[in-house]
């Protein structure tokens, strides 16, 4: 498949609608085009990967990050990482060939955008001088999962836009947060839940010597036809919690958005994220792609430290609580954590 890469010098930063010259420190917007990916009647793919190397010598600080598509572009997850990491041409290639998975690539680098399931235009917009910054000798990966769901063969285009602002504006610098629970079996013809707690205080206290004190800017739930939410809490040491996000958007809708004003972690200790959903079958639902589910969360912080984690192997879900006349499932969370610069 084709990659096509364009700048567009001063877009975003305040150019002069009478064309004159955008400031010297002007951040150019980068676009990235990909495919297009023809697909035949009921095709599904999910083993393809893009790439582009951005062969900057400098940090590239990016406030805005759009995605353009199609009908049939189902759901993406994009990183930064090192230009290393999954060694090979830019463009389309299997990602298994590569080794590629997103706890590895987030581990290689950093989150730098999360579509929305089946979401073809999707903007992700951070408030002014807020940004993921992308460092020097980096490139961009996502794995893209591809499903036509029609009886006729259609074509599916793929863009990415970045919008970037100068150093010189840059007041916060944001950290990714991923988490997601494969322990997933939806009864059939019912209701269900699956959660997890993820304790950030251990890793805070050592690293840092306190507790968490950081702000989640944006947030984002991940989950297929029969989800029918996500809920994002904070949990205080007493086990009291509050609300940071929630959606109860179904497929094709935006699951994400900016936290207006930022959820400040100071007095809480842990993240817990419960997924819900509805299986209208008559057979249990695991993880996977196709007509199985998933449950996860993606988030934006000003922590010094990317965080990932939650349970990443495809094991059985245990034996549910009754939670208000709903079969929830718990699985312990495992906590990673790597520094704004991809290392440990």
């Amino acid at each position: 498949m084709l990659l096509a890469v364009s700048l567009v010098v001063g877009a975003g930063v305040g150019c002069g609608s009478d064309g004159s010259a955008p400031p010297p420190d002007a951040a150019p917007d980068l676009t990235f085009e990909f495919g297009p990916y023809p697909l035949a009647a009921s095709q599904e793919i999910t083993d393809d990967c893009v790439q582009v190397t951005l062969n900057n010598d400098e940090p590239i600080d990016v406030n805005a990050v759009e995605l353009a598509s199609g009908m049939g572009f189902h759901h993406s997850n994009w990183f930064w990482t090192k230009e290393a990491y999954a060694f090979g041409d830019d463009g389309t290639f299997s990602c298994k060939s590569r080794n590629y998975n997103e706890a590895t690539a987030a581990l290689a680098g950093g989150v730098l955008f999360a579509q929305s399931t089946q979401n073809t235009h999707e903007q992700q917009q951070f408030p002014a001088g807020t940004v993921v910054r992308i460092p020097p000798r980096s490139k961009i990966i996502a794995g893209i999962h591809l499903l036509n769901a029609s009886d006729t063969a259609i074509t599916v285009p793929l863009q990415l836009k970045l919008t970037a602002i100068p150093e010189s504006a840059v007041t916060i610098h944001l950290a990714g947060i991923s988490f997601e629970d494969h322990a997933l079996g939806l009864p059939p013809m019912a209701m269900s839940a699956f959660t997890q707690e993820c304790d950030l205080a251990p890793d805070y206290l050592d690293q840092l010597g306190k507790m968490p004190d950081f702000n989640i800017y944006y947030a984002l739930g991940h989950y297929h036809t029969l989800g029918t939410g996500l809920t994002l809490e904070a949990v205080r040491p007493d086990g009291t919690s509050t609300l940071v996000y929630t959606t109860a958007g179904r497929v094709g809708d935006a699951l994400g958005g900016p936290i207006d004003p930022p959820f400040s972690m100071s007095g809480y200790s842990k993240l817990r994220y419960r997924c819900d959903f509805y299986n209208d079958r008559n057979e249990t639902v695991g993880w996977g792609v196709g007509d199985q589910e998933m449950c996860v969360f993606l988030a934006f912080s000003d922590s010094p430290f990317n965080w990932g984690g939650g349970e990443t192997f495809d094991v059985p879900p245990g034996t549910p609580s009754d939670v208000g006349g709903v079969p929830t499932f718990t699985q312990p969370c495992q906590v990673f954590f790597t520094s704004l610069n991809g290392t440990m």
